[in-house]
Parts: C-alpha cells; structure tokens; sequence
C-alpha cells in the first residue's frame, strides 16, 4: 500500500533569493546556456535595466549563495551578466514599453540607481516619467562614487541612453526643494523620491591644516570630474574601512601617490569586500589594522593603538604611533541630505535622516514613495536597482486605484535537497585582468569580459536548483512507467494509478524538483 506519493515542485533557486534586485538569476541563465542571449538579455531587464553596470559593480551575493560551491565553484553569475549587457550594448538592443500609455505622470527625484529603475519600470506599464537630477549628469554615485577602472564611463552612459530611449525625460541641473509645489507645477500624479547619500560622515579629529583633508566622496568626484586635480601629495592616509576607502586609495594610487589605509578594526570585520582589500594591496596600498587619528598636525599624524575586547569591539590601549602624510581623506561613510521633506506632511525619519517607508516603499504622504540609499536599508547599487522596481510596481498598482499582493514565495532550494547523480567538476572560468603596472598607473578598466565559449560555458554550470529542467531522470528511472512527459517545456506528471511510492524518481532528481508527501488518508462512511 502506498504511503507516499511524489509531488512535482517548484523551489526558489538560493541565487534569486539573494539577489537584492529580484532577478530571475536562474530563468536567464537558462537561456543563456542554450546560446540564447537575447532572450536571457530579456529576462534580465524585467528586472534590472542595467546588466552591463551590475555585471562590474555588483558584489555579486548570488555566487556567495550558489549551490554548485558545494561541488567547486559558484558560477560566475556577474560574468555572464556582464557579457550579455556587453552584447546588447554592442548590438543596440532595447525594449518597447508593455504597456500602452496611460496619460499618468510621475516625478523621481535623483537620477542615481533607484531613480533610473523606478523610471524605467515606470514608463515600461505606460506612465509618463520625468527624472529630476540636481547634478550635471545622471548616474548619480555610479558616475562620482565608482572609479573607471570599475565602471567605464561609457558602459554607465549608454546604459542610461537606454532607459532615456524608452521615454524617460532626465532633467539635469535642477534640484527639488519644494517637493509639493513641483509636484502640483508639474502636474504629478506620484512622486518616487532616490536622491541618494552624497553627505559624508563627519568626525571631529583635532587639525592644525584642514587644508591637508580632504573628503572622500568629494575628492573621487573631483578626480572624475577633472574640475581640479586633488593635489593629495605623495604620502596619503586614507581614514576608513569600507569600499570608498579602498576606491580612494586605488584612485590616489593611480594620481602617483602612496596610500595608506587606517582602520580601527581588524581585516576580518571591515565592510569592504574581501576581494576589493585583495585588489587594493596588490596595487600597493598598505593598510594599517586596528588604528584611529586623533590629531593631524601638518603632515604628521597621532594615530592610537585599539585592540578587541571580550566582545570583539575595539577599544583605545593608550599606545600612540607617529606617521608622516601629506594629506589624509576621510572615508567614514555617507548620509543623505533629506531636509528638504522636513516640511511635507506625513513623511517621517529615522534618527540619521533616512525616510521610514512600508513595504511597499510608500512615505505618509499620499501618493510619495521612497527608496535607494535614502531610506534605512542596506546601501549598494543593486539594493537601490531593487527598491526602484519594487517601488515602480507599487506606483503602478496606486495610480490604478490597485493594490499590489506580493506573490507567496517558494521554498528555498537548499543543497541538500539536490540528488546529484554526477560528480564531474567544471571549475568557474576566471576573468582576465590587465597587468599590475597598468593598473597602477590608469584609469583603464582592471577586469575582462569573457568571450561566447566562455559564457556559456559558465552558464552550462547552473545546477538548476529548485526547478525541473527536462533531463528526463525522473522517467528513466521509475520501474513502473508511472512518469508521463507532457512534451518540451511542459515537463512530466505522474500516473498515480502505476505509481508504487518507491521514491526511485525522488531520488533520481538532480534539481530537487520532487518532494515526497504523505498519501491522502481516505475517507469512509463510517467515519462521518
């Protein structure tokens, strides 16, 4: 008698779950290894309109989540995306709004990540889209806070033509202050706030020449902008830990200097990413763990010993060093400058400024939504690309008098629920990098593309976690010819009437695309 029956599921892949700006990560990369590149491009721009900017400056937490790690390595899932960003730059591709027009306009205000996602999924369901930039360019922190050697101005650029093309009007050079009266002047019907956070943090440390420090958002800006070269000197500390730091010292670097990292805390709990620390030193930069200024005085810096306490926090030993630097940039962290809502109605703030929105990235004030680095979440492109389409979806939903459900989630495909019947390694293929002198001393980009061969071999790599790919193990391997394929694309189903509840199929899953569930209990008279 059978006491389990096989169930066909659908699981969610752990590299969609990770990703902070909801691709479908496995869907793509499934075309992708069928050689099907426009299409996998398609997929990727329903969620994310700029593959070719994500596929450099992403951290990519899809590979830390990737299953096939626990086989060799995780998939280079930013290389691919990058390769067919590349191909639809090269080739021209874009999309045509899916919806008709609607004759309903909205303001985004910041044409940083968040605002050019909003806007693009935005004018893709038919609105009527106008982005309010306060700078001279659009591209916000991925133009003034990511170096060319990560990100080449003309990828970010073309990128942003993309989405222009669609048919979202960027006004640059125009900063909102009175929210409400642009909003009625420009006859709004909703309003998507992303200005960013392009304040620096600030800490008082005594100096005797504050001509000698330089802020780090401002000088990576002035760099990029060339307006006027940073004169930094040959010996600069850079003050900070997390990956503007590193991009500060990399660019100083490459103007000739000699950087030098300070860090109050140890390498292990620094926010930057390991492999940004990992570059940085290879370029030269040298970096000093477990120190903090306490004076600048002309070129020589007090710097105070800390070690780790009981609770792994850092705490001053009394011991001080002498360094000599010729500047020093602060490279604490950012804030956003969001005093210009203090006077809208309904809009409420967190104590460091950012803006309190629901899950559905709306403020108080009706009809005003917020997202990206300006409301308390996790700051990264990709986060701000996320909340963009998220906030898009809940605009749409508002101005048809709708209300968006989120649809309920999958159970996450875990490793252990796949039944690997093959065990041959493929490692990932690297990107190339161009050689350490010339990253040195330019500004040209420090990693390569990968060729067709490669990027569809990478893609080939996706294990397919969660969900059924067709290989037909589940049909080969039931004794009983209980396995019926429904024909391509429309996998299998079961004949429950030759089905033994053996579990053969289960085990034969390589995706872990089969669950076991208990038989229904059978109902009888006698039980009513």
């Amino acid at each position: 008698m059978r006491t389990m029956r096989p169930v066909y599921v659908d699981r969610l892949p752990p590299c969609n779950h990770a990703c902070p700006a909801g691709e479908n990560v496995q869907a793509w990369l499934a075309e992708a290894q069928a050689g099907r590149y426009r299409e996998a491009w398609d997929v990727i721009v329903r969620d994310n309109p700029m593959p070719a900017v994500h596929g450099r400056v992403c951290y990519h937490p899809c590979e830390e989540a990737c299953n096939r790690k626990e086989v060799d390595d995780a998939v280079s899932i930013h290389a691919v995306e990058r390769f067919l960003g590349d191909i639809a730059l090269s080739q021209g591709w874009t999309v045509a709004p899916d919806e008709p027009p609607s004759h309903q306009r909205v303001l985004v205000v910041g044409a940083g990540p968040s605002g050019l996602s909003a806007a693009w999924h935005l004018a893709r369901r038919g609105h009527d889209v106008v982005i309010y930039e306060a700078g001279p360019m659009a591209g916000g922190m991925m133009h003034f806070g990511i170096p060319k050697y990560r990100l080449p101005r003309e990828v970010l650029d073309r990128e942003i033509e993309r989405i222009r093309r669609i048919g979202v009007e960027i006004v640059l050079n125009h900063k909102v202050t009175d929210l409400l009266t642009e909003k009625s002047k420009g006859r709004f019907d909703a309003v998507f706030l992303a200005v960013g956070a392009h304040l620096s943090k600030r800490q008082e440390i005594p100096a005797r020449d504050a001509g000698k420090v330089y802020d780090a958002l401002q000088f990576l800006k002035d760099v990029e902008t060339g307006d006027q070269k940073p004169r930094i000197g040959r010996r600069v500390a850079v003050y900070g830990g997390g990956n503007t730091a590193m991009d500060a010292a990399r660019t100083a670097a490459r103007l000739g200097a000699e950087p030098l990292i300070i860090y109050r805390r140890t390498r292990e709990q620094m926010p930057a990413h390991e492999f940004e620390a990992d570059e940085a030193i290879e370029e030269g930069v040298k970096i000093h763990w477990l120190r903090t200024i306490k004076e600048i005085n002309g070129t020589t810096l007090t710097v105070e010993v800390m070690r780790l306490d009981e609770n792994r926090y850092p705490v001053p030993t009394g011991e001080f060093e002498t360094l000599e630097a010729d500047s020093v940039i602060l490279a604490l962290g950012q804030d956003t400058d969001t005093t210009f809502l203090k006077v809208v109605p309904g809009i409420t703030f967190k104590g460091d400024g950012t803006v309190v929105v629901g899950r559905d990235m709306r403020t108080g004030c009706p009809g005003v939504f917020a997202g990206g680095d300006m409301v308390p979440y996790a700051r990264s492109v990709t986060t701000a690309v996320g909340h963009g389409k998220s906030a898009a979806r809940h605009i749409d939903a508002w101005l048809r008098a709708e209300t968006r459900l989120r649809p309920p989630k999958h159970e996450i495909a875990s490793f252990d629920m796949l039944r690997l019947w093959y065990h041959a390694e493929a490692k990932k293929r690297g990107q190339s990098m161009i050689d350490l002198d010339r990253r040195r001393h330019t500004f040209d980009e420090v990693s390569g593309g990968l060729d067709p061969t490669a990027a569809r071999y990478e893609a080939q790599r996706c294990l397919s976690c969660g969900n059924c790919f067709e290989c037909d193990g589940c049909y080969s391997a039931c004794p009983e010819q209980a396995v019926i394929k429904l024909g391509p694309g429309r996998r299998y189903e079961y004949d429950l009437a030759k089905c033994t509840g053996c579990a053969i199929c289960y085990d034969q899953c390589p995706c872990g695309a089969i669950t076991m569930v208990p038989e229904p209990v059978a109902t009888t008279t006698a039980d009513l």
